[in-house]
């Protein structure tokens, strides 16, 4: 047994750093710094009741108890969710890496070449096996990509179309259910009429702008599709498609057949069932719809000297900026899991990938051919890997599977659905065979080889070629992959260099013992469609983790369906809107949001079907109470929800958050508290003491799951007793509330196995671990804010002069001065080994800065020192001493090609360049592109890197 507390181990500064940091600050003790910052109207009168922490050995063995409950039988069940044969050279230097798992979404492009690089690898992989256009990288699940279809659909509608009231969306009955539900959700608050039929029997007319279809088809058929597409296109709807990325490598990719948009799941490519996530969701379509395609987009541009870069392109199509005209609220995609299939292809090439999808339609051959001989009444006559069987004896047939440690998929009583998978092995077919003939009496005999012979017609083989790149065909040895790939991690900034400031963000410690559980088989071989005594662990530890989160959050029913934070809030208004239809409100629609929430924020209520109205703040950064009041009132009769970030997005505990909330009930709406800031609440406070109704956390946020790059995340929602029971179902496992809303994710737990990172960092900490967290975080960012006050102004206190866990640096006199910007400031950290902090959010020309409670007195120091020198540096070019153009801010960052190149023309010197401070020497990253152009990359969009190898971009 160790002795050792964790909460030792996470926090960074130590007991001895806290009187110099007290005194900066300006207090005599921790509980004072704490009683000024956080309102003692809010403050919890008891501490928090949680079990007793455990220590990282008695975790390590709690969570092996809990795997070990887990049933792992062999899956048959598909659905979108199918055995892999998981890469050890992937899953050892990328899932396991934390400068993989650690590093940010690419906002700073520069430190960020390395999974830029990945990720466009994983849209060139995307575009080529559908035969589409262009890619994103990355989105949640299938289910939700589906759903994004839609509404990209429905907003590209063309102004003829709107005025005809265009607003049917056909879809065809042999889509996976969960995706079909999915799709429900969203289109009824958009005002969308879903017409469920058969897809050779529909007829189209000018209401309907689109359609969506599987392919192959949830019951496993392949289906010609290319009549369809050309009806729909007849009557100006766009064709959407749900596809299975790995049958791809073999049959007719969707674009060849002219569909508009193609959505799926990368489970296949590499990642295990998880119990249903995280696995990169994809989406595809073609190019003159780009600038509506939700996600996240990687582009080649190029940097300050004319070099090949990438960076995330056309990002004024993000909720950030266009808020309640965002088309979509994705904020968090899956860029870790996108990395790892992609790799994957890589790893494989296209002949691996081919002789994959061959062995998957061969097992499913071999079974069929088998089954027939039993005399079983086959359904399908052509498929990839699932065929469909009817049968008078289901219930048999499942006691059968379950004693051999098999699970079958049931559609319904009379049908049973075997899926087949890369690692379908002989002796699982004769298993399989053997449960069918023991159900039917009859003899099994043996097979001893596979089908050689397929069922799948010429007209649906694919005849065209895909990855024929580079990218695809030099990393097929093991040695070459980890070259690769540790290529890549150097051209990349991760918590591993050094502190990740970035407000709004909590770039925290990612504990190594809660990343263990990932590896695991115990947690990751389970599908998320198995009976629930298959799942015990699982169950255990949601219930384990759920209680945790009640007690911190006060509320009382939990749900973790929603796969996102952004989903998260998505969830919560859906919620909150159901209520108010239970209560024969419906008119209730109105949403009040104030001007600091995040971009997130406006766009979930419009994706909810509100109407958003935007309440003002003052000029120390608070919502303002009498406009709150105001627009209250004035809309008390349609007033729906009230969304409010706690502490504000500004950094402050907002004194009057009690009288917002009593405002808001008193004119019959509900409050939303956006949980991305719950870090500063944890211990000291909570959403239901303060009095909201529904929250979602961040997990990976306050609750430390890993942000890899931009994602995987989770984005649970708590709610009080009044709302418990609209909580999300799901079609196929029974989850939420009685009076559930319908499902927002594809998977019935959302990304279930990440949850193992977030109920290890609440069970190593434990109640007071916990609430010192906060109190550190707290610390840390009062500390660096009193430290650079000289130099920088926190444009944002609370009343008593003291910020919460995060805080907004003014950098807006700098333009004027010194014709230096907040982007300036935030390349040139790079020289001095740092990311940046948040730019220009929640203020245009400011710096947002978060350290969180992770980062030591020492670390926190080095950020101080080099923003106090970039200061300098920026009175240099006021006073004249630096030029006011070549500078080393301007230039910033320096590249290793730039400061060791022959010539160097700058007035000041390299040594000011690449090393301004002695710290950097023994620690240096360098950041392997110059300052990138974004203009260019938008204005030459290549989205694939295939063009890369092909020409060389030159400076316009």
């Amino acid at each position: 047994m160790s002795l050792d507390k964790y909460v030792n181990r996470h926090n960074g500064p130590r007991n001895t750093d806290l009187p110099k940091m007290l005194e900066v600050i300006g207090v005599d003790s921790m509980e004072q710094l704490i009683d000024k910052t956080v309102p003692q109207k809010i403050r919890l009168p008891d501490s928090l009741k949680l079990p007793e922490a455990k220590s990282e050995y008695d975790y390590l063995n709690h969570i092996r108890n809990l795997g070990k409950k887990n049933k792992i039988f062999r899956s048959f069940i598909g659905q979108g969710y199918y055995g892999v044969a998981l890469l050890s050279v992937i899953i050892r230097n990328v899932l396991e890496n934390p400068s993989w798992y650690t590093s940010y979404t690419p906002y700073q492009a520069e430190i960020s070449q390395g999974r830029l690089e990945a990720l466009l690898n994983f849209q060139t992989m995307v575009v080529e096996l559908t035969g589409m256009q262009i890619a994103n990288a990355s989105l949640l699940d299938e289910a939700t990509a589906a759903a994004e279809a839609m509404v990209m659909m429905f907003n590209a509608r063309p102004r003829a179309t709107v005025k005809k009231g265009a607003n049917k969306f056909f879809i065809d009955e042999d889509v996976f259910p969960q995706t079909m539900e999915v799709i429900q959700t969203r289109s009824r608050p958009l005002g969308i009429e879903l017409i469920t039929g058969k897809y050779d029997e529909y007829v189209f007319d000018e209401t309907v702008f689109g359609a969506f279809i599987q392919y192959p088809a949830a019951s496993g058929q392949i289906r010609d599709y290319r009549e369809f597409t050309e009806r729909a296109h007849s009557t100006g709807a766009l064709v959407g498609v749900a596809t299975d990325l790995m049958s791809l490598a073999m049959l007719v990719p969707p674009g060849e057949w002219n569909a508009d948009i193609v959505v799926g799941s990368n489970q296949r490519f590499g990642l295990p069932m998880s119990y249903g996530g995280p696995h990169a969701g994809y989406f595809a379509t073609r190019d003159e719809l780009k600038r509506n395609m939700p996600g996240r987009i990687i582009g080649v541009s190029i940097d300050a000297q004319g070099n090949r870069a990438l960076r995330m392109a056309l990002q004024t199509r993000e909720q950030h900026i266009k808020r309640e005209r965002a088309t979509s609220n994705i904020c968090t995609a899956q860029a870790l899991l996108a990395t790892m299939s992609g790799m994957y292809a890589q790893y494989h090439g296209p002949e691996g990938l081919k002789k994959i999808a061959k062995h998957i339609n061969n097992a499913a051959c071999t079974i069929s051919s088998s089954l027939e001989k039993l005399g079983c009444d086959l359904l399908n006559d052509t498929f990839f890997d699932t065929i469909r069987v009817k049968v008078n004896n289901a219930a048999d047939i499942k006691n059968l599977s379950e004693e051999a440690g098999i699970n079958f998929f049931y559609p319904d009583d009379e049908t049973i659905s075997i899926s087949t998978d890369e690692i379908t092995s002989l002796s699982e077919i004769n298993s399989v065979i053997e449960i069918f003939a023991r159900a039917s009496g009859k003899e099994h005999v043996s097979v001893n080889s596979f089908t050689e012979k397929s069922v799948i017609d010429d007209k649906y083989i694919r005849k065209s070629g895909f990855l024929q790149g580079p990218a695809f065909n030099s990393y097929q040895s093991e040695t070459e992959m980890m070259r690769y790939i540790k290529m890549l991690e150097r051209k990349d900034f991760s918590l591993t260099h050094s502190m990740i400031s970035l407000g709004s963000c909590t770039m925290k410690l990612n504990p190594a013992t809660g990343m263990f559980a990932m590896s695991w088989p115990e947690f990751s071989d389970i599908h998320p469609f198995v009976p629930k005594d298959q799942a015990s662990g699982y169950y255990q530890l949601m219930d384990e983790l759920g209680e945790a989160l009640k007690e911190i959050t006060g509320f009382s029913a939990v749900s973790f369906q929603p796969n996102s934070g952004a989903a998260g809030e998505y969830a919560g208004l859906m919620v909150i809107r159901e209520y108010h239809h239970s209560r024969n409100e419906s008119h209730r629609n109105v949403v009040l949001i104030p001007s600091s929430a995040h971009g997130t924020n406006p766009a979930s209520g419009v994706m909810a079907g509100m109407q958003v109205i935007v309440v003002e703040c003052d000029d120390k950064g608070n919502i303002n109470i009498d406009d709150l009041k105001l627009k209250a009132k004035e809309n008390k009769d349609k007033l729906a929800a009230f969304m409010i970030t706690y502490p504000s997005t500004h950094g402050v505990f907002e004194e009057a958050v009690v009288e917002m909330m009593d405002i808001i009930h008193s004119n019959g709406g509900l409050v939303y508290m956006d949980g991305a800031n719950l870090n500063a609440q944890v211990g000291l406070t909570s959403p239901g003491y303060i009095g909201a109704d529904v929250c979602h956390l961040n997990l990976h946020k306050t609750f430390a799951i890993p942000h890899g790059g931009g994602g995987p995340g989770m984005g649970p929602i708590l709610v009080n007793d009044k709302l418990a029971q609209f909580l999300p179902g799901h079609p196929l496992v029974k989850t939420g509330g009685d009076n559930a809303v319908t499902a927002v994710a594809a998977a019935p737990f959302g990304s279930a196995h990440i949850l193992t990172i977030s109920h290890a960092y609440i069970l190593m900490l434990g109640s007071d671990g916990l609430t010192e967290a906060t109190k550190f975080a707290i610390l840390n960012a009062n500390y660096i804010s009193c430290s650079l006050k000289k130099w920088y102004r926190t444009l944002y206190t609370g009343s008593s002069g003291f910020v919460a866990h995060e805080f907004i640096l003014d950098c807006r006199n700098f333009k004027a001065e010194a014709g230096v910007t907040e982007a300036d400031i935030a390349k040139r950290l790079m020289d001095y080994g740092f990311h940046a902090p948040t730019l220009s959010f929640p203020v245009h020309g400011t710096l947002m800065v978060e350290p969180t409670e992770s980062e030591s007195l020492r670390e926190l120091d080095k950020f101080i020192d080099a923003m106090r020198l970039i200061w300098y540096e920026i009175q240099d070019i006021i006073g004249g001493k630096a030029d006011r153009e070549d500078n080393l801010l301007h230039n910033a960052p320096h590249t290793v090609k730039a400061v060791t190149a022959n010539e160097w023309n700058h007035k000041y010197d390299r040594q000011q360049a690449a090393f301004p401070a002695e710290w950097i020497i023994e620690n240096k990253l360098w950041p392997s592109t110059g300052r990138v152009d974004d203009g260019y990359g938008d204005r030459n969009l290549v989205c694939t890197c295939d063009p890369i190898d092909s020409y060389r971009l030159k400076k316009q």
